[in-house]
Parts: structure tokens; C-alpha cells; sequence
């Protein structure tokens, strides 16, 4: 399929990392929808009393509408580039916040989340999608740090979305930060290029790549490819559970308002926290995915998944200790924010980069069956009366994708790859060489 976007010729102001930096704008200007959703948790259910479980289905609604329709997108950003992807994403993201505010049933909630989930998945598989094009050579940092947009993005908000909900309520944070959060992506959507493959440097990667460019259909019909699949579904099911259940679990730990003091600085231990990990979750994916540049994809993996079950069954041990909470909440996030750099930077390793955003996209569709998890965590805890049993479950998710990352990705992926190198050039699917 030859591209149709002439947006592909000549370089665009600023050059490919200009690009990189909207991406990552663009990316932290959505995080809120994800990140920032469990301080409305427990104001809406004191409203109308609609039932934690129920209220959470909104989260759920939105990670899947974010990730299952992402190849959609990703196939409209290789046709026609990113720029009218992210305008549209953008006015999505800010009309379903318009729509939470004035959400008076369960219905509009779910119609909000599903707006929502469709705006950001629009904006977060372009701006992955084309930072995995315009660095080739760097693909495990470049992917990490437009990740770390929508993993740190609402760290600096989190303190005035938490004080305009106590002063304001609810309904008018969730319309202002809405209305201001899309508006800026709207904008800076029109500066979007997509790489003329003439500009880019030549690849000196340390990480082995495919020649092939699998399309989708190829992509799908690869054994290595639901390998990553079950991974990315096993490690996010745990991370998803603490993003969305950690102003429940600090409410039900009794540690919401309490105050911590760490380092000088004194905030309501949530707060604190919430802070810490949404700086945390957006370092390591930058961090992780420039280890990995170095490392491998794999080994990575395998570090990184296994201080996650550590942090999960300590946080399940000492958690209810207000300074513990926060530290431990911190590594989890820590470990846990690099799979969206790590499973991008591996996804386009192993089917080339002409279908990157497409393939991405639908490797990123993970994260949505692992949200289906979210709300029977809720059921769980209400008939065992603790949350022990979801860190259990997560624990051991994370420490069996971390032996699978060494001893079943790693080998079928050097097989592919070397079968991929045997077959000469011109059978090579699509255009050649990857990069």
C-alpha cells in the first residue's frame, strides 16, 4: 500500500524531535482521563451512590473503547497521517469531560467514558505510532518518552484537580480541565508530520530488527506476536487495578487524609502519592526503554517485571503504613509504566516500521482486555473484606511474564528474525528493508 499523505515530503519545522515534543505535549494533555479518574471515584458515589463497582465500569468503558479501536486509528494515520487523527482525538477527549460534568446516570457516565476512550486512543497510538517512525534508531527512548507524557502528564494537575473538586465539585473540574486539556491538543495536532523515510538516519540500533515490514494480517498470523499479546494483557491487569482502585484502596487503608511527610513536604497521603507515581510511571518508560535500546527488549522485561511482583506483595505487606504507601505506590507504578514503551519498541523491532502505528495499535489493544479485570477487583475485595487477594493475583501475573520475557519471547523472537534475514530482498513483504 503506497502512502497518500503528501504531509510525508520535505522535514517539518523543528525537525523530528519538534515532532517528539508535540507527541509528548499532546499525550499529557489526555493522561487526565486515565490517571486522574479515581479522584472522581469517590465524590460521584458520595452523590449519587451508584455503587463503587458500577462507578468503575466508566474506567473500564474507557480503556477499552482507548485500546480496541486503536487500530482503526492506527490504519487512518498510516493512510493519511497523524494531524486529522489527533484534531478529531482532541475534540473527542474534551466533549467527554463536558459530558461527565453534567452525567446525572450511569448511561451518560458510560457514554462519556466511551467519547473519551475513542479521543484518547486516537491521540496516544498517532503520537506512539509516528515517534516509533521518526526514531528508528532510538526506538525504545523515543516511544518511552511520548509514553511518559501520558504516564507523568498529570502529575502537575493532580494537586489542582484534587483542591478544584473540594472547592468546586466535581462537575465544574471535570468541565474546565476537559474543555482546557482539548483545546491544546486541537492546536497542536496541526504541526503533526508524518517521516519522509528519505530523512531518517540509517538505524545503528543495538537491538536486532526485522528487514520485513509485516502487515497487520501478517502481524496478527505471528506466533510472536500473542506471545507479547498475553504478556502486555498479564503485567497492565495489575497496573490498571492500582491506577484506577488507589483512591479506594487508600480510603479503605484509612490513609486518604492523612497526612505524609517525606522529604520536607507535607501532603494528604493520596495526594502524595498520586503525585510520586504519576512522576514515577512517566520516568521509567523513557528510563526502561533507553535500557532496553542498550540491554535488549527482553531483559528489560525481565528486571522490570520482576521488581513489579516484589513492589506488588510489599505494598500488599506494609502498605497501610501512610509513608510506606506512598513510597511502595511509587515503585509499582515504577515498575509497571514501562510495558508502553518496551511492547511498542519490541512490536515494531519484529514487524518493521512502514505498519508501526497499525501493529502498535493492535498489540495495544492488550491493555483493554486487561481492563475487564478492573471492576471484579471491587467484587473481590467486598467478599473477602481486603485487597490481599488482587495483590496476589497481580504479583504472580507479573513474576510469570517476567520468566516468560527470557525463556519464550526471547528465543521465538530470534527465530523470527533470523528467518526474516535468510529470505532475499525482494521477497521481502512491502518495500524491503524496515528501516
Amino acid at each position: 500500500m503506497q502512502h497518500t499523505n503528501s504531509e510525508a515530503q520535505g522535514a517539518p519545522l523543528g525537525g523530528r524531535w519538534m515532532q517528539l515534543v508535540i507527541g509528548v505535549i499532546c499525550m499529557s494533555m489526555i493522561a487526565n482521563l486515565q490517571y486522574g479518574w479515581t479522584l472522581f471515584v469517590n465524590p460521584i458515589e458520595e452523590k449519587y451512590q451508584w455503587g463503587r463497582a458500577a462507578i468503575q465500569v466508566a474506567f473500564t468503558i474507557f480503556v477499552v473503547t482507548e485500546t480496541w479501536l486503536v487500530p482503526v486509528e492506527g490504519w487512518f494515520v498510516d493512510k493519511f497521517g497523524p494531524r486529522i487523527v489527533v484534531l478529531i482525538g482532541g475534540v473527542l477527549c474534551a466533549l467527554a469531560w463536558v459530558i461527565n460534568s453534567f452525567a446525572d446516570s450511569l448511561a451518560l457516565l458510560y457514554l462519556g467514558a466511551a467519547i473519551g476512550g475513542i479521543g484518547a486512543g486516537g491521540v496516544y497510538g498517532t503520537c506512539v505510532g509516528n515517534a516509533l517512525k521518526w526514531f528508528p534508531d532510538r526506538r525504545g527512548l523515543a516511544a518511552g518518552l511520548t509514553a511518559a507524557g501520558f504516564g507523568a502528564g498529570s502529575a502537575l494537575t493532580v494537586v489542582p484537580i484534587a483542591n478544584m473538586i473540594q472547592t468546586s465539585g466535581f462537575e465544574q473540574t471535570f468541565l474546565v480541565f476537559g474543555l482546557g486539556q482539548g483545546l491544546i491538543v486541537f492546536a497542536l495536532a496541526w504541526f503533526l508530520r508524518e517521516p519522509n523515510p528519505a530523512l531518517l538516519p540509517k538505524t545503528k540500533s543495538n537491538i536486532v530488527q526485522s528487514r520485513r515490514n509485516y502487515t497487520p494480517q501478517e502481524t496478527l498470523k505471528s506466533p510472536v506476536f500473542w506471545v507479547m499479546y498475553l504478556m502486555f494483557v498479564m503485567v497492565a491487569a495489575g497496573g490498571l487495578m492500582a491506577t484506577a482502585q488507589l483512591g479506594p484502596i487508600a480510603k479503605d487503608f484509612h490513609l486518604d487524609g492523612m497526612p505524609v511527610s517525606i522529604m520536607g513536604l507535607t501532603l494528604p497521603a493520596l495526594t502524595f502519592a498520586l503525585t510520586i507515581d504519576r512522576v514515577l510511571n512517566g520516568v521509567t518508560r523513557p528510563f526502561f526503554g533507553w535500557v532496553s535500546d542498550h540491554i535488549g527488549r527482553e531483559n528489560t522485561m525481565f528486571v522490570a517485571f520482576a521488581i513489579e511482583a516484589v513492589g506488588i506483595l510489599a505494598l500488599n505487606q506494609w502498605g497501610q503504613h501512610p509513608v510506606a504507601f506512598v513510597v511502595l505506590t511509587g515503585l509499582v507504578f515504577f515498575a509497571w509504566g514501562e510495558i508502553y514503551s518496551l511492547f511498542p519498541s519490541c512490536c515494531a523491532d519484529s514487524f518493521g516500521s512502514k505498519f508501526a502505528t497499525t501493529n502498535a495499535g493492535l498489540l495495544y489493544t492488550a491493555k483493554g482486555t486487561a481492563s475487564l479485570v478492573v471492576p471484579f477487583a471491587n467484587v473481590i475485595v467486598a467478599s473477602t473484606g481486603s485487597w490481599q487477594t488482587v495483590f496476589f493475583f497481580a504479583a504472580a501475573v507479573n513474576a510469570i511474564a517476567a520468566f516468560m520475557a527470557l525463556f519464550v519471547l526471547k528465543p521465538m523472537r530470534a527465530r523470527q528474525i533470523a528467518e526474516d534475514s535468510r529470505q532475499p530482498i525482494g521477497k521481502l513483504a512491502t518495500e524491503g528493508a524496515a528501516d
